[in-house]
């Protein structure tokens, strides 16, 4: 029998009062790795209770104390790296490396917030007026929560509580229901970190849990990362009740190529970004715009190098790509192939229908690249979170700058080029809050913001670097005479 996953509260695991529990699927062997419960109001107001209890002396432990916590988690997890990586590879269906690298760039994020003692700093004038003197502080806010993906179910998280946790607030996180394990693997590592109990609360569920949390009058604020019509929700939810919200949705990223940039180069890139975790990251390679006559060998080539790339089981040392999450979404990803299709465009390169050899009932999709997209089809229009790359054609570098601004989303875009004149004009006027010149994934370190515009993030303040810093924790203003 599959093992029934326990919420952690309080410092303690506990049973959910959960009715229903929903399986966990490797996407790749069909093997049911466990149960995750469909947490209830009442477990999320355990768990906020919980945080509330713990805030106040939390809050009051030295910053270089709490920071300390941070250097021993980033050794727990080093220690821990291949079998959070393995697990992620199991729930999620990356392959190995892709699960390492997710690992990797999670546990940068932990060293960032060690350093939030030094960020955290504040500024100050004296006799701003006669015998008085004003300064900054910066304060722990209380509870805060984080709503996360499947799609990096160990990196994710790893943005928002650490940093957190750091600047002296408490919190509650409540993963993916379909990529929920790697999180009970994180919550053992932070047993170890004998953390003081209810600083770090995790709930599993699914909707129901997510309103509890963006409802609770406890919660101060929420960190989001999903599908830009439930980041809608979250922000318009979170805000009539009064809180803090960062709220990242999906995206439709562009890569522009020119006539002059590296084409090896271009495409090796290319293929990193589009077909990378099977497509479904926000930083995905959606849209390839050739310019001029970049468009016919760039087409070419990303046709051969997608054509030879080894879709397999993660766990496969061999495999260059592996599932997509689920059956469903497999399903919905060749839906929209085939509405893509229909509405005109033209597939050069077909992975519906793939099956993977001893894996028949994984949910494979192959690497698939579609020509003739037109700016109102759907795979110009939608986010397909798959291994689909469209292509489309622009006479010039104004025509494709048009095209990219054109989308609805906004989390990122590249263009490849050897001209800087074209590149800074590139930066200068496109609106995406993520730009990669000559880089195909536009992400971020974790000393950096992870930017979005327009409808791929609602909020002001993004996650990671000053920007969480600012989110966690609030301004206070302290004027002071004494004479």
């Amino acid at each position: 029998m599959a093992k029934r996953l326990k919420n952690y509260i309080g410092g303690e695991w506990v049973e959910s009062s959960a009715t229903t529990y929903t399986p966990v699927i490797n996407p790749a062997t069909c093997e049911v790795l466990g149960e995750c419960p469909e947490s209830t109001r009442a477990d999320v107001d355990a768990a906020v209770k919980a945080a509330e209890e713990a805030f106040l002396e939390w809050r009051s432990t030295p910053i270089l104390n709490r920071a300390q916590y941070m250097y021993r988690m980033k050794t727990i997890l080093e220690e821990r790296f291949e079998d959070l990586a393995e697990m992620v590879v199991k729930e999620n269906g990356k392959t190995r490396d892709e699960a390492r690298g997710e690992v990797r760039r999670g546990i940068e994020s932990v060293d960032f917030a060690a350093s939030v003692p030094v960020i955290m700093r504040n500024d100050g004038l004296e006799d701003i007026a006669a015998g008085i003197d004003e300064t900054t502080l910066r304060q722990p806010v209380g509870v805060f929560a984080a709503i996360t993906p499947f799609n990096f179910p160990a990196m994710v998280p790893l943005w928002f509580f650490p940093t957190a946790i750091t600047c002296g607030n408490t919190f509650i996180l409540k993963p993916s229901p379909q990529t929920p394990i790697s999180m009970d693997l994180m919550f053992e590592i932070l047993e170890d970190l004998d953390l003081p109990p209810g600083v770090v609360n995790l709930v599993h569920g699914g909707k129901d849990a997510a309103m509890a949390v963006m409802e609770h009058p406890g919660v101060k604020g929420v960190s989001f990362v999903g599908s830009s019509p439930v980041a809608r929700i979250v922000y318009e939810t979170c805000t009539r009740h009064g809180k803090r919200v960062q709220a990242q949705g999906g995206a439709k990223n562009y890569i522009a190529v020119l006539p002059d940039a590296d084409m090896t180069a271009s495409v090796k890139n290319i293929m990193g970004a589009a077909y990378g975790c099977a497509g479904q990251r926000c930083l995905a390679a959606a849209v390839v715009v050739g310019v001029g006559d970049a468009y016919d060998r760039l087409r070419d080539e990303l046709v051969k190098q997608a054509s030879n790339l080894r879709v397999g089981y993660g766990l496969s040392e061999t495999s260059q790509m592996g599932t997509v999450v689920s059956a469903a979404a497999k399903e919905r990803i060749e839906r929209m192939i085939n509405e893509g299709e229909q509405q005109g465009a033209k597939v050069v390169l077909d992975g519906r229908h793939s099956v993977v050899q001893g894996y028949e009932g994984g949910n494979f999709v192959g690497p698939t690249i579609v020509e003739g997209v037109e700016p109102e089809n759907i795979l110009a229009r939608e986010e397909v979170f798959g291994p689909v790359l469209s292509m489309m054609k622009a006479d010039d570098f104004d025509e494709a700058i048009e095209i990219i601004n054109g989308s609805k989303y906004g989390n990122a875009a590249s263009i490849f080029t050897n001209n800087g004149r074209f590149a800074r004009e590139f930066k200068y006027r496109v609106n995406a809050g993520n730009i990669g010149v000559n880089i195909g994934v536009a992400a971020p370190s974790a000393s950096f913001p992870f930017g979005g515009q327009k409808e791929s993030f609602f909020g002001d303040l993004h996650g990671q670097g000053i920007d969480s810093i600012n989110f966690y924790t609030e301004r206070k203003i302290v004027i002071e005479r004494w004479i």
